[in-house]
């Protein structure tokens, strides 16, 4: 193995990816929290800075993103590590937006970028405490419980649950796999291509296979699956699980719904 080589594995193996559907270990009070009420708070939460989309709306969301993380015991090693391109695409949309002049002192531009920057990490931030937070079995009954007034419009509420709950269940299982694939293929031995066409029908000819080679894992996992659920009593099961609010809901409701209020009032006081 060469240094370059070497020195690729080491990077590689430095990079945290980005890990989802997984919650962290803890007994803090928002892994107790009813997974309905973390949807209820993540919808209110976007109605509001869809209609509120201003500076102190993502300031305070902000506030309540740190807060709510320090009682949930998430730390800064949960977080992924950010590429390069990614951080070279956002530095060309500042200098973009930031050439576009406008007031304040010409810098309009650039402050709705990173107005709007922020408003989409305070957004991800909400999404990832749930994530780090919530056990996936428990989102298929909360989902059924919380559309149970739609059934009375004969909408298949318990049907759209366990699709969920098998999407949510499938994610990681799916991500793991493509994974071991993709360093499968970084293993194996190939020859120098000399010409572009030759590089053109190499890279035609892995994408086929890693294509093909995908289905093939995807349909041997969900096979797995289906023996799975009906060794253990069917679809149904996964949203006729006990789920029910309680008391501890109802304070964090009370307090998303205040710092909506004084998010709202203050922003309308101010006008920013």
């Amino acid at each position: 193995m060469t240094a370059a080589q070497t020195e690729s594995i080491r990077k590689r193996r430095r990079t945290k990816p980005l890990v989802l559907l997984r919650p962290i270990p803890g007994d803090s009070p928002v892994h107790r929290l009813w997974a309905g009420t973390k949807l209820i708070v993540v919808a209110v939460l976007s109605a509001l800075l869809a209609v509120f989309p201003g500076w102190v709306t993502i300031g305070l969301l902000f506030v309540f993103v740190l807060v709510v993380a320090r009682l949930a015991g998430v730390t800064r090693g949960v977080l992924p590590s950010v590429p390069p391109l990614l951080w070279a695409i956002l530095l060309i949309g500042a200098v973009a937006f930031g050439a576009a002049g406008g007031d304040p002192a010409g810098l309009g531009g650039l402050l709705g970028y990173l107005q709007l920057f922020f408003l989409a990490a305070s957004l991800m931030g909400v999404c990832g405490l749930v994530s780090w937070t919530t056990n996936v079995s428990e989102i298929p009954p909360a989902v059924s419980k919380l559309g149970r007034p739609f059934k009375a419009l004969r909408f298949p509420v318990d049907d759209w649950a366990v699709t969920l709950g098998l999407t949510l269940r499938a994610f990681p299982i799916l991500s793991q796999e493509f994974r071991v694939l993709f360093a499968a293929r970084r293993l194996r031995p190939r020859t120098a291509a000399t010409t572009r066409r030759e590089r053109w029908r190499r890279w035609r000819s892995e994408v086929i296979d890693m294509l093909a080679t995908a289905m093939t894992a995807s349909l041997r996992r969900a096979d797995e699956m289906g023996d799975a659920i009906t060794a253990r009593g069917g679809s149904g099961q996964i949203s006729a699980l006990p789920s029910r609010p309680t008391s501890s809901d109802a304070v964090a409701l009370t307090a998303v719904l205040a710092l909506c209020v004084v998010s709202v009032v203050i922003q309308s006081a101010t006008g920013g």
